[in-house]
């Protein structure tokens, strides 16, 4: 595969690239670079963890990357997950994996690392200790925003120690690419500014989207990047996201409720679904309607989609059903996989009997 397409497939992926020379250069000179993503096991796993994920990783994969996905499990106990029990987030990891492997993530091409399994080596806190020995604890607090807290929040000792963890994650994967949501983008600034002192060379930032909740987006003076993350999809707030294993007559009842104000694209929920998913995974969208209200409406493409609902030819409704079929033929699989792989199920049926928390 050319350069030019290996950078295309990564364009897809990052909606912030930092920096594109950086990246071309990476390209350039290695055929397999090592790009890694870490998450927090916590409770259900929503559409955006999940199928968002698998897209992206696969893309990264097509283009010659090689995957680490870091099973953040110490990190999910530091942050309170599950009532801070670090079995139950290992269980939840655990069912992580197996949604992607049902999502159809090529597993066969990725590695998958637990940070448990690093915690005892010298190496690793070594490293921690020098980034935080570098660092004010100003400006690592700067970057509570990675664990979905802002930096006026009482944070713990343990959550002070994150960033500086997860900035040595980046440099212990020996990461090339540190590729994961724009809510984790102060911290992988950070590495990208302390690498050269500890002499690591700068990792590339690539940041995916992050999708929206389906409710309104909130009255709120932020911009850029925090009105981003105001707007993500939060397993907190369950009406506004589809999980992964949710039933046809709930993925329709979400999205009856969806916020989708006629004729705008723009901080329409119901459009990144068709954006970000659906053309993603589907060659053609097709919205199905009785002949008295003109009929079915097919799209080629995401600009189509995009030109017929601003001139007001397809009913806001209409098109949030129509998400809603293609949204089924997505999760229906992942459904049935934890309904008939008896290890899935069981594990699902774990993860439903947790009390999670915040």
């Amino acid at each position: 595969m050319d350069i030019e397409t290996k950078l295309d497939l990564v364009r897809q992926v990052g909606e912030e690239i930092i920096t594109e020379d950086d990246l071309r250069i990476l390209l350039e000179t290695n055929d397999n670079p090592i790009a890694y993503d870490g998450f927090e096991p916590s409770g259900n796993i929503h559409i955006a963890q999940g199928l968002l994920r698998t897209i992206n990783i696969n893309k990264m994969l097509k283009a010659g990357v090689r995957f680490k996905l870091w099973v953040a499990d110490w990190f999910g106990w530091m942050n309170n997950k599950m009532g801070g029990d670090l079995d139950k987030i290992k269980t939840v990891g655990e069912y992580f994996i197996e949604v992607w492997r049902a999502c159809g993530l090529d597993v066969d091409k990725v590695d998958f690392l637990w940070a448990s399994d690093e915690m005892d080596k010298k190496e690793y806190w070594k490293l921690v200790i020098q980034i935080a020995r570098n660092n004010t604890v100003k400006r690592i607090t700067r970057c509570a925003q990675i664990m979905g807290r802002n930096e006026t929040e009482s944070l713990s000792a343990a959550q002070i120690f994150y960033p500086c963890m997860q900035c040595a994650d980046i440099f212990h994967l020996k990461a090339d690419i540190a590729q994961l949501g724009m809510d984790q983008r102060k911290v992988n600034m950070l590495a990208r500014e302390i690498g050269p002192a500890l002499k690591f060379k700068k990792p590339v930032a690539v940041h995916h989207h992050m999708l929206m909740g389906l409710t309104q987006p909130p009255a709120t003076e932020l911009s850029g990047i925090d009105k981003k993350i105001a707007m993500k999809m939060s397993k907190s707030k369950p009406d506004t996201a589809i999980f992964m294993t949710d039933p046809y007559d709930e993925i329709k009842r979400k999205f009856k409720k969806a916020y989708c104000p006629e004729k705008i694209i723009e901080e329409n929920p119901v459009m990144e679904y068709a954006k970000y998913i659906v053309f993603e995974r589907f060659d053609t969208f097709k919205v199905e309607r009785p002949e008295k209200y003109g009929g079915d409406l097919l799209f080629n493409t995401y600009d189509e989609l995009c030109q017929s609902f601003v001139k007001g030819e397809l009913h806001p409704f209409d098109l949030k059903m129509g998400i809603a079929d293609h949204i089924e033929k997505l999760i229906e699989p992942v459904r049935k996989h934890f309904e008939t792989n008896t290890k899935a199920r069981a594990l699902l049926e774990k993860v439903e009997s947790f009390k999670t928390t915040r």
